[in-house]
């Protein structure tokens, strides 16, 4: 006969058995979420190995709160706006460059070569002489390879007859950019131009200039560029006097490689940080690791708004009141795309949001507004946006793991909300730190050819001289023309800051 089964043990069996399988479900629960994660970095991983680097993508939802306007209207303080014709030309957008057949400059230089008639086709076949009524030009684009020439600078050797004493008087020598040196200010300005612009390295200039006919040994050419460095110190401190006496800077650090004989690895990596004004000027600085340090010892005592990537080595610059900082959305926005093969749907709704932002600064650019003009658009427009989106982006976050992509973007998002949110006050402040990121990248492609800085003391040369190439490419001037000239004015003592890339293109115009 079977004992007799209590039904309060029996009752707590249950209420354990249940415990457990609830405990089994969450524990299920967490590896699928898990597992989920690990899927979502081997897609990442794929992507980022084998797939496209855009970052756009078509697929646009509609906005999961009120106000998904694609299309802003643009609001009445703004109507006044000057039309096309009214309107200055730097405001307009570039028209897209047609594919196709490239047109050949008309202000290149022609050589004119004519094709001779024969006296048979002269002869009309009716017997009578042709007349020229016109002629058919057709061009055709020739290269002709750079070229060295020898530049000599004669000095007349004056003596007297009677006095021989007196001794051989010769007028003094101009001064050069490198003393005593063989190269001129246009060699120089070649070299330097070739590896900071066009990412050639010494070894490769060599080959290039070998088979012009001149052999320049690279050991030659590193001299050169530390006296060219050195010249233009004086020119970058003026740079980056005139970026901190303006209210807005924006920077932002890329790494490189540095030899070091001392370390284990035989190598360690320095950083080059971009610090960009708002007229276009760029200065790069150069520290041997990625403190604080350093750009708290170049912004000083500066006071206003500097605009940056959530790095917590810039939180020692915003200790002071007098500094303002300026989040970046593109930097946002990335990690939301980073969260597409997780999250697809949560992802693509804070990107379509983060979308709407730049289509109202895109309609602020195309009508041309003032700063004052600008605020009130964002004042209208996209401070309602951002009211709902921060309530938006809380709720998602109690949803998803901290670690997974989009809880790592909400995270950045709602961290640097104060610092994303302050370009709605002042008109003059951008959404993105992207010119920053384009000043940044000369240095990335350079990186990936000359691989290497051979000391601290070579990335501070090349910070310098980066310095002074980025300021061409922000101001759209050529770097050989801009050195060629500036270098033997500042051989001459001229005072650097008529020398700087900005004062350089202002009196061009």
């Amino acid at each position: 006969m079977g004992g007799v089964v209590n039904p309060d043990e029996l009752q707590a069996e249950v209420e354990r058995l249940q415990a457990e399988l609830t405990k089994k479900k969450e524990q299920l629960s967490e590896k699928d979420r898990y597992i989920e994660l690990l899927e979502g970095r081997l897609r990442a991983l794929q992507r980022h190995s084998f797939g496209r680097s855009s970052e756009r993508f078509a697929d646009q939802p509609r906005l999961p709160f009120p106000g998904d306007e694609p299309e802003p209207e643009t609001p009445d303080f703004a109507k006044d706006v000057p039309d096309d014709e009214e309107r200055d030309t730097d405001h307009k957008r570039k028209p897209r460059r047609r594919r196709g057949a490239t047109r050949i400059p008309k202000d290149l230089p022609r050589v004119r070569e004519e094709i001779p008639v024969t006296d048979e086709q002269r002869r009309c076949p009716c017997g009578c002489e042709m007349v020229q009524i016109g002629e058919e030009v057709t061009e055709v684009l020739e290269y002709q390879p750079a070229s060295f020439f020898v530049r000599e600078i004669v000095r007349p050797k004056l003596a007297c007859k009677h006095h021989e004493e007196h001794g051989v008087i010769t007028p003094e020598l101009p001064p050069r950019p490198i003393p005593k040196g063989m190269a001129g200010p246009s060699l120089l300005a070649q070299v330097v131009t070739a590896k900071y612009k066009d990412h050639l390295p010494l070894h490769r200039q060599h080959g290039i200039y070998k088979r012009h006919g001149v052999e320049l040994a690279e050991s030659t050419m590193v001299d050169w560029i530390r006296g060219v460095a050195d010249l233009a110190q004086p020119i970058v401190s003026a740079v980056r006097d005139s970026i901190l006496s303006r209210d807005i800077v924006s920077t932002d650090d890329t790494p490189i490689c540095v030899l070091d004989r001392e370390h284990p690895k035989g190598s360690r990596k320095g950083f080059l940080w971009a610090y960009l004004g708002t007229s276009g000027e760029v200065v790069f600085d150069f520290t041997a690791s990625r403190g604080r340090d350093g750009p708290r010892t170049f912004f000083g005592d500066y006071k206003g708004f500097i605009q940056a990537d959530a790095y917590s080595g810039y939180n020692v610059l915003f200790e002071s009141a007098d500094r303002i900082e300026v989040g970046c959305w593109a930097h946002a926005r990335r990690g939301f795309h980073k969260a597409l093969d997780t999250e697809p749907e949560h992802a693509k709704q804070a990107i379509a949001a983060i979308r709407v932002l730049y289509d109202i600064e895109r309609q602020a650019d195309e009508a041309g507004m003032d700063a004052d003009v600008r605020r009130e658009l964002r004042v209208q427009q996209s401070a309602p946006l951002l009211e709902d989106f921060k309530p938006w982006l809380e709720a998602i976050q109690s949803q998803v793991l901290p670690k997974s992509q989009l809880g790592k973007a909400l995270g950045y998002t709602l961290r640097q909300w104060d610092a994303l949110s302050r370009f709605v006050d002042d008109g003059r402040l951008k959404l993105d730190n992207n010119r920053c990121e384009r000043a940044i990248r000369q240095v990335a492609i350079g990186r990936k050819n000359w691989m290497f800085a051979g000391s601290d003391e070579g990335g501070r040369r090349a910070a310098a001289l980066y310095s002074l190439i980025g300021g061409c490419i922000e101001l759209k001037v050529d770097p050989f023309a801009y050195l060629s000239e500036v270098l033997q004015r500042g051989a001459e003592g001229e005072d650097p800051v008529q020398l700087t890339p900005l004062a350089w293109a202002s009196a061009q115009d």
